[in-house]
């Protein structure tokens, strides 16, 4: 069984499954060194390492358990960012999610308005039950956009990652769909 979901729109973005090529935006994301610092991944430094990821990413989609969304804008008519749904387990309906954005579109809002439309729609319409993310402790913006949408911290797991920096801790954050109500209606 795959994720259940395939498109999401809010006021100023679509989210939707990623295309190959959707791959010339994203080396402009994840070419950038300060936007990947935090991520369990190295920054890309051609399009030879795009084409990786996008052979890794193609192989984890066939399973069912992880779709890759692009955040597009279409007033910009760009790919702006992604959003990983990953660890996907039908049993217990739960998910993971993991998200990346432009720099230039950092403290505009388009973070929190993309994960919210797509926790409506994960934790309405398809069913989700449970939401988690793991983040770096140090990545303050992306801990509090966790906080901001309804998470809960759930702990630490420690030097859970292997960055070109070395291990590094990770923050837990858990979002139930029965707290959903509380900021689902929110922009």
């Amino acid at each position: 069984m795959s994720i259940p979901l395939q498109l999401v729109h809010s006021a100023h973005l679509t989210l939707r499954p990623i295309l190959k090529s959707d791959l010339t935006d994203l080396m402009q994301v994840n070419g950038d060194s300060e936007v990947t610092r935090f991520l369990p991944y190295p920054t890309w430094e051609s399009e030879k390492d795009a084409q990786a990821w996008w052979v890794r990413m193609e192989e984890r989609m066939s399973t069912g358990t992880a779709k890759q969304f692009v955040i597009h804008h279409p007033e910009d008519g760009k790919v702006i960012g992604s959003v990983l749904l990953f660890n996907y387990d039908e049993g217990s309906s739960r998910l993971e999610i993991g998200y990346v954005l432009a720099r230039s579109y950092w403290r505009r809002g388009y973070a929190r308005e993309a994960l919210n439309a797509l926790l409506r729609q994960l934790m309405g319409e398809s069913g989700i039950r449970r939401v988690e993310a793991e983040v770096n402790p140090e990545n303050t913006a992306s801990n509090a956009l966790l906080a901001s949408l309804g998470f809960s911290l759930e702990g630490c797991r420690r030097e859970r990652w292997l960055a070109e920096s070395g291990p590094y801790s990770v923050n837990v954050y858990g979002l139930l769909a029965s707290e959903l109500p509380a900021f689902a209606d929110t922009p």
